[in-house]
């Protein structure tokens, strides 16, 4: 196989954890005697130093080429100015709408390791197995904007065609886990919403109907996810609503930066990043939690490269490393960023070689 990768360390931790995933990326080629090139480019608050865009041209022409796109993190303190033009964030933003980028997948899956560390009592957390598919084109965060002294607002939109294709890749998703789908939406407040009800209703109806379907509004879906998360299978909601609840979601894991994260459209290629942002306050300390960005990578080797056994042994040799506490500080190790990693590579090393399953 050849696959071009293209880097885009960014911001904060970004530039630290996306160094372990070429590290990773780099062994697996080795390991499995893939043809991989790897590419960087800048993003984000980087990029707004050395250019004066968060996106440049050259980024752009760049992740056009890729048959992947490896994202660290962007923004952080030295770029939140209010009164500033263009900001790190728009960066990620103008990248997804110009890869046209409308699924946004992030897993959450619990370590028994984990358990312990997790603010929420063990019984309410264990089998969590859930997948969110957040749409990523739409709603409030693309729609136009009126800034004003006095007065502000956010265009807030949805097409029955943005809802269509992202349901209906929630709905194969759950065809191939659990066979269930919670819509999440605000329809006794939201006209985008009651769309979304409608749309949504109508697919599962017509083309699913081996899976099941549920719907609930956004607040009580926040309740459930902390007081009875087990109960969810496939989510699928709207851009903001997926946004919050996964970053609600991560608390259940113990741990922000363990969660991965892919952006998909109708193509192969893809975005991947971990979950956790750019933390700038332990940015360069060797404290960052690789494992979210190893998962990343783990996940573009299933949904851009089409090798899900690679992607299976990558997510084994995660799980056997915190199994054996071979992790950093936040999840109850006391490794390094980079030795984390290392760990991880050693561990897929000796389940290709030796065919070892979970510890």
């Amino acid at each position: 196989m050849n696959a071009k990768i293209l880097l885009l360390p960014g911001d904060g931790i970004g530039p630290e954890v996306t160094a372990q995933a070429e590290k990773l990326i780099r062994a697996v080629g080795d390991i499995y005697g893939l043809s991989l090139t790897i590419e960087e480019a800048l993003i984000g608050g980087a990029a707004l130093d050395a250019t004066g865009e968060p996106l440049p041209a050259d980024t752009l022409a760049k992740c056009a080429e890729a048959d992947a796109v490896v994202l660290g993190a962007v923004g952080g303190p030295k770029w939140d100015n209010p009164d500033a033009s263009k900001r790190p964030e728009q960066g990620l933003l103008d990248l997804r709408k110009a890869l046209k980028l409308f699924a946004n997948l992030r897993p959450v899956r619990l370590h028994p390791a984990l358990a312990s560390i997790s603010p929420l009592k063990a019984e309410h957390i264990e089998n969590v197995d859930m997948m969110v598919v957040r749409e990523l084109t739409g709603g409030s965060y693309f729609g136009d904007k009126l800034e004003g002294d006095d007065e502000a607002s956010d265009a807030y939109s949805y097409t029955r065609r943005e809802i269509e294709r992202v349901v209906k890749i929630a709905a194969d998703m759950a065809r191939s886990r659990y066979g269930r789908v919670t819509m999440i939406d605000k329809a006794n407040v939201l006209a985008t919403s009651r769309l979304w009800r409608k749309v949504s209703g109508e697919i599962m109806a017509a083309s699913y109907p081996d899976v099941a379907y549920e719907t609930m509004l956004v607040d009580a879906a926040a309740m459930h996810i902390v007081a009875n998360p087990s109960r969810f299978n496939v989510i699928v909601t709207e851009n903001m609503f997926g946004d919050i609840l996964t970053d609600e979601a991560s608390v259940l894991v113990g741990s922000m930066g363990m969660l991965p994260s892919a952006s998909l459209g109708e193509g192969k290629a893809g975005l991947y990043e971990p979950i956790h942002g750019s933390a700038p306050d332990i940015a360069g300390r060797g404290l960052a939690n690789p494992f979210g960005m190893l998962a990343s990578v783990g996940m573009m080797f299933d949904y851009s490269l089409g090798m899900r056994e690679v992607a299976r042994q990558i997510e084994l040799a995660i799980w056997n490393a915190v199994s054996t506490q071979q992790c950093t500080l936040d999840i109850g190790g006391n490794l390094r960023t980079d030795e984390a990693a290392d760990a991880v590579i050693n561990q897929l090393s000796d389940i290709h070689t030796k065919k070892v399953a979970f510890i």
